[in-house]
């Protein structure tokens, strides 16, 4: 079998036990994005042939350099972007994208209003270790920011997102983000990566993004 599809159903069995390694009580499976920044299409399609629909992009450019054709053959794709995003590209990353993860500003959200269609879904990225090199709205404005953008975009407005500090336990940055999702009433926490998915995975996120964990040889 393939490599990539052997790392891609390693992944999703530890996902579905993840709460278990760290004693903590059963979650539900979260959604898996799989991240092919850098990734060729030819590496990517045994993943589509094994069933996987959910994958994640960093950058409109690349976005568009692979995906069209690959959503021409599964239209069921459900692609993300999960990089920052420039406001003068809005319109060409939504022509593509169904969920962006990084919304983080206001000039970005008025953006998005313009163009968005109503089967787009939207995260607001918070910069949990308030990394000033870092995309995301810092967490002492991440309230009143949030409620801003769910009055504006409503329903389309799934849920939040973080990157820990790379050098930082992650736990507490995840259990910053469950903190504001459950205090502003979202469903959805776009949280975890190949390094710390599975302890995402165990304190509740609905979406992990993973890419190197898979890709490796």
């Amino acid at each position: 079998m393939n490599k990539v599809v052997d790392n891609y159903q390693l992944v999703m069995g530890r996902l579905a036990h993840a709460a278990e390694e760290f004693g903590l009580p059963p979650q539900p499976v979260p959604t898996l994005i799989v991240v092919t920044k850098n990734r060729s299409v030819e590496e990517i399609l045994p993943l589509l042939e094994a069933g996987h629909r959910d994958f994640g992009e960093n950058k409109v450019q690349e976005m568009h350099s692979k995906w069209p054709v690959l959503k021409e053959k599964y239209p069921d794709i459900v692609l993300h972007l999960i990089g920052p995003l420039q406001s003068n590209k809005t319109k060409e990353a939504l022509a593509l994208c169904d969920v962006l993860h990084t919304l983080d500003r206001e000039s970005l959200v008025e953006s998005v209003l313009k163009y968005m269609q109503p089967n787009h879904r939207f995260f607001v990225q918070v910069n949990t270790g308030n990394e000033p090199q870092k995309a995301g709205i810092p967490p002492l404005q991440a309230p009143e920011f949030i409620e801003k953008v769910k009055a504006q975009l409503g329903k389309n407005l799934q849920g939040l997102m973080c990157i820990p500090p790379v050098a930082e336990n992650p736990a507490p940055h995840f259990g910053l983000l469950k903190l504001l999702s459950k205090n502003h009433k979202l469903q959805h926490l776009s949280m975890g990566m190949s390094s710390d998915y599975l302890l995402a995975a165990a304190m509740g996120a609905t979406h992990v993004r993973v890419g190197s964990a898979i890709f490796a040889e």
